[in-house]
C-alpha cells in the first residue's frame, strides 16, 4: 500500500483551511486539516476531518504531525485488510 498526499484548501467554516487529501493506492481514504492558531495549544496539529472506508472513526483523531497521521492511517488500513 502506498499513501500519497495532495495539498488542498478545506472549507471547514473556521480558519482551519490547510489540508491534505490522503490517497491509498489511488483511492481517497482521508481528509486531514491542520489546526490554526485559534486552537491555542493544539495549533499546528493535524485533525482527521473525514475518513472513508476503513479510516472511518467515531473517536477524536488528532496527530502531532503529518507523519503520525499517515502512520495511523496506514495502521487502520493494514489491520482491517
Amino acid at each position: 500500500m502506498t499513501l500519497r498526499l495532495q495539498p488542498v484548501q478545506v472549507a471547514t467554516g473556521s480558519y482551519d483551511v490547510d489540508g491534505q487529501l490522503v490517497f491509498a493506492d489511488g483511492l481517497l481514504v482521508a481528509v486531514l486539516v491542520r489546526l490554526s492558531d485559534d486552537h491555542n495549544d493544539l495549533a499546528g496539529m493535524w485533525f482527521l476531518e473525514a475518513g472513508f472506508g476503513r479510516v472511518v472513526t467515531t473517536e477524536l483523531a488528532l496527530f502531532a504531525d503529518i507523519d503520525k497521521a499517515q502512520s495511523w492511517i496506514e495502521q487502520r488500513l493494514a489491520h482491517a485488510a
